[in-house]
């Protein structure tokens, strides 16, 4: 160290100031690195509390969430809800007023004592009446088929008409 002391007491003013620059330029340079790091470590920390803290909130109601949920189930009729083959036909059924209605199955979500059927269905340059009516045959169907994310947009070809996109599903209460 006494040898690097010396050799830097031993540069011209110009020499000195440079090498400080250079110094100061790679500590701000360091320093900036790090504050980037810890900021994202901060920021990561704090999502990850958030979550473990809602997490540790549902936990703690689990006996009330069974509860409810066997309370809702037992209200259900086993013999009306819709297994995906029937909730695909029944859409296709109810959809049958609407121009080339597209009906894609979804991945079932299965649970201990019920399974989730979804689809995607999606009907272009439908009219509103038709598609009013779907909707409201659908509803009459609540709570065994739920409509649960839908987007209507207007056809950009003819603005009479409405491009609609949904998600329906259906509860089947596995025996």
């Amino acid at each position: 160290m006494k040898a690097v002391k010396a050799y830097f007491l031993n540069l011209l003013l110009r020499e000195k100031m440079l090498c400080v620059a250079f110094v100061l330029i790679i500590a701000g340079w360091w320093f900036s690195s790090f504050a980037g790091r810890a900021a994202l470590f901060a920021r990561t920390f704090r999502q990850t509390t958030e979550t473990l803290a809602a997490q540790d909130g549902w936990l703690a109601r689990r006996n009330e969430i069974e509860t409810a949920s066997k309370r809702a189930i037992s209200q259900l009729d086993p013999a009306r809800t819709y297994d995906s083959t029937r909730l695909q036909s029944e859409i296709s059924t109810l959809s049958a007023g609407l121009p080339d209605p597209d009906i894609e199955p979804r991945p079932d979500q299965r649970a201990d004592q019920f399974t989730v059927h979804s689809v995607q269905f999606s009907v272009h340059r439908a009219e509103f009446v038709s598609l009013e009516r779907f909707y409201l045959e659908v509803s009459k169907l609540s709570p065994y088929i739920n409509i649960e994310d839908c987007s209507i947009n207007v056809d950009l070809a003819d603005p009479s008409k409405l491009n609609a996109s949904m998600q329906i599903s259906s509860v089947e209460i596995v025996k």
